[in-house]
């Protein structure tokens, strides 16, 4: 399958004209969304179920201007899911009721109702939209999202953008995955290895470009689980930002974008039309168990100088030497935030609970979506939201107090890579360790010098067994998630709640009726705390609870072992007993043989070898 991008104007144009896009003259940007299902078959080699918009996929992307307004109309046409919209790496700022988390900031949207978010950006740069619910965003629901600023620093260097999304992609449902993942039969979390990688949602992707020009290209991981690595043979990147901060030029070869990051970077064409280059993008199979017979984790584009030449297909590279996003420096220079007045100190665990399901953890707590979406448990417990018990132990609540210093400390105790997101705000990178570095020692002069300019970023690759430490102020009121963006973590637990100035926001925010509407069109409830009680909100009796915890000295080792180990047992003794069974079988047929002999000889002296008894002794043993 081949798309080329000469196409895209068209192709926008017609997505634009279905999406019912207006652009007024105040800077109102509305976007209608019917959100159904559709049939795809992006890589060629399986047609499936997927989500489309206004009956279309893939989704379009959305525009808007720094300053504009944007208003986006949802009918969910699903018919047997909710759904909902986030778009990530907005601060929403004073319209946290905007960030889109079922059960977080919103019902989820029930089928056959409608849902509006209504926010204005100020923030330039490259995002995406995508579902927060069920985990159904690689079921398409993913696109991304572009914010233009007129005062782009780099624009007189740069003639065209392109925008460039790569992917994973299953072949099922997540609603069929998920089942299957979180399950006793999968004690170890083995997640799920993608069947193909894409580009644009398609492969052999071809993307006409002029000799001697400067493209910026926009580049957006929206995939589920799969961080990527980006080249373009014959060409170097020089990237300018990434996750919507500006960054100084920084010169790279190959980058590594984990899901949910984005970088913008610009490429200059060479002088000459003789040669086209492939583009290519490398699934991290480090992140896979095991890879199936088969997979393909690369997907190649090309740089089209000449569509009379070949492309060409990509060398092969003998390592990822990538570059480091932690070098990166801010274009506007944001010194390093002061001192924290509070430490959250989250511990990565990967491990069992007495279900035997595998489930993801900060500490000892993994996450559960409470009755009442925790920003609605704010809006209606009064002075006790700034209690953090309100809101059940299981949406792992921390308050924050308005315009402190937050630092997040968070330890990886697992052997696998997790990109880490926070809503609301992007965060100084001011610490990461390289991988097997162990925890993060606060004591420790080495692990604490921090840069005097940290990058900035929204989401942040922790590596295994090492550490990384986030620092931001709690300046926007809200409730914000934080949580790994590989998203069977996620659907495993992977995640904290940040409750953000909660007295100062039931000040200033107004929840629209129509948001209120689709939880009562979902039986949801939507006052009172986690649990739904609105005379005793300290009472939390009746609110969601992960499973209990396996007995002590349990691990998913352990349990993979010790069901081995049953299996053997059980298997062995099936052995013995068809053994014993088999020994008791010949013993009777040996002493029937001898009965019967006895019997013979009592009706005829001699039996001739292969013959019979006579008929008269065989009707006496008959009857």
């Amino acid at each position: 399958m081949a798309i080329s991008l000469s196409f895209f104007p068209i192709i926008s144009t017609l997505l634009l004209v279905l999406s019912k896009v207006t652009e007024a003259a105040n800077g109102t940007v509305v976007y209608d969304f019917n959100i159904g299902w559709v049939t795809s078959n992006p890589d060629g080699a399986f047609e499936r179920t997927t989500i489309g918009i206004n009956g279309e996929w893939p989704l379009p992307i959305i525009r808007a201007t720094v300053g504009d307004q944007v208003i986006v109309n949802v009918k969910n046409d699903l018919g047997n899911q909710t759904t909902t919209l986030h778009f990530h790496g907005l601060f929403m700022n004073g319209t946290t009721e905007m960030d889109g988390p079922a059960q977080v900031s919103q019902c989820g949207i029930p089928p056959g109702s409608s849902f509006t978010y209504n926010f204005t950006v100020n923030q330039p740069g490259t995002y995406w939209y995508h579902s927060h619910d069920k985990g159904q965003y690689p079921d398409g629901l993913r696109a991304p999202l572009i914010i233009t600023d007129p005062d782009f620093p780099y624009a007189d260097q740069m003639d065209e953008e392109i925008v460039l999304s790569l992917s994973d992609w299953y072949h099922d449902q997540m609603q069929v995955w998920i089942p299957k993942f979180i399950n006793k039969a999968n004690p170890t979390g083995a997640e799920p290895v993608p069947q193909a990688a894409l580009m644009n949602d398609t492969q052999n992707l071809t993307v006409p470009v002029q000799p001697g020009k400067t493209y910026l290209f926009r580049v957006v991981n929206i995939g589920a689980f799969a961080g990527q690595y980006l080249w373009f043979e014959g060409h170097n990147m020089t990237i300018v930002e990434v996750d919507g901060v500006y960054t100084d030029p920084a010169e790279a070869e190959l980058i590594y974008i984990a899901a949910a990051q984005r970088y913008s970077f610009m490429v200059t064409t060479k002088n000459e039309t003789s040669v086209n280059y492939a583009i290519v993008s490398s699934m991290d199979t480090s992140l896979f168990d095991t890879i199936p017979d088969g997979l393909n984790w690369n997907v190649t584009g090309w740089l089209v100088y000449n569509d009379t030449k070949d492309k060409p297909e990509p060398a092969l590279v003998d390592e990822f030497d990538d570059f480091d996003d932690f070098t990166l420096t801010p274009y506007d220079k944001m010194a390093l935030l002061p001192e924290p007045d509070q430490v959250v100190s989250l511990d990565v665990i990967m491990d069992n609970l007495g279900n035997g399901k595998p489930y993801a953890f900060f500490g000892n707590v993994t996450y559960v979506s409470q009755k009442v979406p925790t920003l609605y448990t704010v809006m209606s417990t009064g002075e006790n939201a700034s209690n953090p018990t309100v809101y059940g132990e299981f949406s792992h609540p921390f308050v924050l107090e308005h315009n402190q210093i937050v630092e997040i400390v968070v330890n990886n105790l697992d052997t696998g890579k997790h990109p880490f997101h926070l809503h609301g705000h992007n965060f100084q990178a001011i610490a990461r360790s390289d991988e097997d570095a162990g925890v993060f020692d606060s004591t420790n002069s080495t692990q604490t010098t921090y840069p005097a300019i940290p990058m900035r970023r929204d989401t942040f690759v922790l590596k295994p067994a090492g550490y990384i430490v986030l620092r931001f102020q709690a300046d926007n009121p809200g409730v914000w998630l934080f949580h790994c963006h590989i998203e069977w973590h996620v659907d495993q637990g992977l995640i904290a709640t940040m409750v953000e100035a909660p007295l100062e926001l039931q000040k200033t925010l107004t929840i629209p009726q129509n948001h209120f509407d689709a939880c009562a069109a979902g039986g949801v409830p939507y006052t009172g705390n986690a649990a739904g009680n609105t005379v005793d909100v300290l009472d939390l009796s009746g609110a969601n609870v992960a499973p209990k915890p396996l007995p002590a000295g349990f691990t998913p080792r352990g349990i993979v072992a010790m069901t081995f180990s049953a299996l053997a047992a059980l298997l062995g003794l099936a052995t013995i007993v068809w053994y014993g069974l088999a020994d008791m079988g010949a013993a009777t047929m040996r002493s029937e043989e001898k009965r019967i002999a006895a019997m013979n000889h009592e009706t005829t002296d001699i039996t001739p070898v292969g013959g019979s008894v006579n008929s008269e002794s065989d009707e006496a043993r008959r009857r």
